[in-house]
This record gives structure tokens, C-alpha cells and sequence, in this order.
């Protein structure tokens, strides 16, 4: 009921006005959603947001520049200092049309985090899916009903009509091989996070590794994906996409979901298991820190959890399994991204990874 109460708010904030006098200012909110009809809110919930995609405010469009800078306030000033102090402060609250995002509740908060050097901040966000009839549009109504039917965390952003519906009939035949054997009682959502992390996430890697993104410079690794796999899957094609591909990817798709499995198991590749090791710095909610460690510690990738004195509230160590399919950046990016951010909370997180260590053996307690 919270979040939807400020979904109504909207309506009364339009009727702004550009500004005449010709400096860089934001985007306005009510701007926008004319030029692309954008008046259908889906509740997307909790995501991280880069602060670069955050182009407009809603009513306080003309108090900030393009790069969301404020005049010096005392508010600005007390912001800052509780970021600095890991003091709790709540995600902002956002709208989104098309990629860009637009604040409702929060424009201390993000240009503070601006200042601060932040790239992202946790935030709220519904989306206001575009009606206007222009091909762009209907592939934004897409995306939003293949996110509204997954329940993915993560975007799939294609550019070309029709594809989604490919990815959906993908999950339908996972999700029914799924009920068949491993999981007899997934349903779709389910299905769509396992079709994510084993199948698609899995065969996104090979196609980035076999360089085929270089020849189609104005595409997405998404699109490559739904192309290859609907004609490798579904029609059937004969496979030419290169001798990395060809090799890589069986006609099946849950015959490529069991080489990946068998592959990541396998002890002949050993560069499939390679260990990461980094450390999470989190800020978190005070009075809840003692149950967040809790948490937290449940995570099997999470080896040491700490309480500690500063600017930070707990330093946690991670140790996570690689393999070929995935860089470093990628897995730790998805784990902190999917994992660590989205404990209830946690306000902020910030990862170190070790260039080159050094480590004792543990002290012989015999």
C-alpha cells in the first residue's frame, strides 16, 4: 500500500516549465512522459540505480544543473556528513521512463552522493511504461511486461521488436523441464531466475568471449543472445557463428544447461574454479546490525563478518568461485548487487579487491 501511495502523487506535481534563461538544467518528469505518453506505473521495488542515469526531478527540475549540483545548504552539508558516517538513510524514490530516471522524494540525498564520488544509490523505483506509438515504445512496453512476467532483478534490454516473446517461450519450456525433474513445484518466476543464472548469463559469456559484439556495434549482447539461441533452439539452424560458438553450444538448450553444470564440476578445468577472494564495507540500518551480521553470515560466499568503529558498520569477507564463463568484476558485481544490497538494511556497500596478498598460516593449535 506504502509504495503505491506516492505512485498517486504524480498528477500533482505536472505543470512545470523549462527554463528560458538557456543554462544546462535537468530534465523534467512531466516533459517526458507527454513526449512519450509514459502514464502506466509499474512498481519495479528496490534496485540500484547509476547516479549518471538520474537526469530529472520532479517540480525541482530548475534547481539543479545537469550534473544534479545544488547550492551550498546546510541540509547539502548535513547529508553529506551522515554519508560519510554511515548515518541510515532511506533509499530515494524514483520514476522511470524509458532509461532515464526521475526523482520524487531524494534530491539532497543524490546530489550529496554525487559530490561524494558515488556511481549508484539504492532507490524505489517505478517505472511509467511509454504508450506513445513509436517502435522505440514498443519495445519498452515489452521489456516491461517481460519484467512484470520474470520478476528478474535484472534487465534484459533488447532492441528489436518481438524478441521478448522468444526469451518467455525459453522460460515456459525450462520452467516444464524444470517440473519434470529437479523442481516439480517451480513456477515461472522460478524458472526465469534459473533460466538467468544457468542458461542465458552462461551463453552471454561465450558470445562476448568469441568476439562476435565487435561486428554489430549498435546491438546489445542481448540481442546476440536472443538470435543465436532462438535459431540454434528453436529453428533448428545450422550453427555458423564461429568455431568458439559451434563448439560451445549444444542444439538443446537444457543439453547446454547440463554441459555448463558438468563443466563448472568438472575437475579437468581447473580454471573453471578459480577462488576470489574481496571484502564488502557496509553501512547499515543501527538499530538492525546485530540481525543484518546474522544475515549475512548465512551466506555460504561470506567467511568473515565483522562489527566495526569509523565510517563503516561492518567489514565482511568473500570468497566466491569463478569460472570461465564469468570475469571477477562480473561475479562479485552480481553477488554484492543480488545478495549483500538487497538484505533489508543495508544502505550502502563499498568493495575493495586485493591487487596481491599476503597471508599467514593460521597458528598451530596443537
Amino acid at each position: 500500500m506504502g509504495s503505491w501511495s506516492w505512485i498517486t502523487k504524480l498528477g500533482s506535481w505536472l505543470g512545470g516549465k523549462p527554463s528560458e534563461n538557456g543554462e544546462d538544467t535537468m530534465r523534467c518528469l512531466d516533459a517526458a512522459q507527454l513526449d512519450d505518453e509514459a502514464f502506466d506505473p509499474r512498481d519495479r521495488g528496490l534496485r540500484t540505480v547509476p547516479l549518471a542515469r538520474i537526469v530529472g526531478s520532479v517540480g525541482r527540475y530548475q534547481d539543479f544543473d545537469a550534473r544534479f549540483r545544488l547550492r551550498p545548504s546546510e541540509r547539502l552539508m548535513r547529508i553529506k556528513q551522515a554519508m560519510r558516517q554511515g548515518a541510515v538513510l532511506p533509499p530515494v524514490r524514483l520514476y522511470q521512463v524509458r532509461d532515464e530516471y526521475y526523482v520524487l522524494d531524494g534530491n539532497h540525498r543524490i546530489a550529496a552522493a554525487r559530490e561524494l564520488g558515488h556511481d549508484d544509490i539504492l532507490a524505489h523505483i517505478v517505472e511509467l511504461v511509454p504508450s506513445k506509438d513509436t517502435l522505440d515504445n514498443v519495445i519498452f512496453r515489452e521489456r516491461a511486461d517481460f519484467a512484470d512476467q520474470t520478476g528478474l532483478s535484472a534487465e534484459i534490454r533488447l532492441t528489436e521488436v518481438g524478441q521478448y516473446a522468444h526469451l518467455l517461450a525459453q522460460i515456459r519450456r525450462h520452467q516444464q523441464y524444470l517440473a519434470a525433474g529437479e523442481k516439480p513445484d517451480a513456477d515461472f518466476k522460478t524458472a526465469a531466475e534459473d533460466w538467468y543464472r544457468t542458461i542465458y548469463r552462461p551463453l552471454c559469456r561465450i558470445i562476448q568471449q568469441a568476439g562476435l559484439m565487435a561486428g554489430f556495434p549498435d546491438r546489445r549482447i542481448s540481442d546476440l543472445y536472443a538470435y543465436i539461441s532462438h535459431y540454434l533452439w528453436e529453428e533448428g539452424r545450422p550453427r555458423q557463428y564461429g568455431p568458439h560458438i559451434d563448439q560451445s553450444i549444444p542444439k538443446d538448450m537444457e543439453a547446454f544447461r547440463t554441459m555448463i553444470a558438468e563443466r563448472r564440476n568438472a575437475d579437468q578445468y581447473p580454471e573453471m574454479k578459480r577462488t576470489i577472494t574481496a571484502f564488502v564495507l557496509l553501512n547499515v540500518q543501527g538499530k538492525h546490525e546485530f540481525k543484518i551480521m546474522e544475515k549475512l553470515f548465512d551466506l555460504d560466499e561470506v567467511v568473515e563478518i565483522h562489527s566495526v568503529h569509523g565510517d563503516i558498520d561492518l567489514l565482511a569477507k568473500i570468497v566466491l568461485s569463478r569460472d570461465l564463463l564469468a570475469s571477477d568484476a562480473e561475479v562479485i558485481s552480481q553477488f554484492v548487487t543480488e545478495k549483500v544490497r538487497l538484505v533489508p538494511g543495508v544502505n550502502s556497500t563499498k568493495t575493495l579487491i586485493p591487487g596481491s596478498s599476503k597471508v599467514k598460516p593460521a597458528p598451530d593449535e596443537n
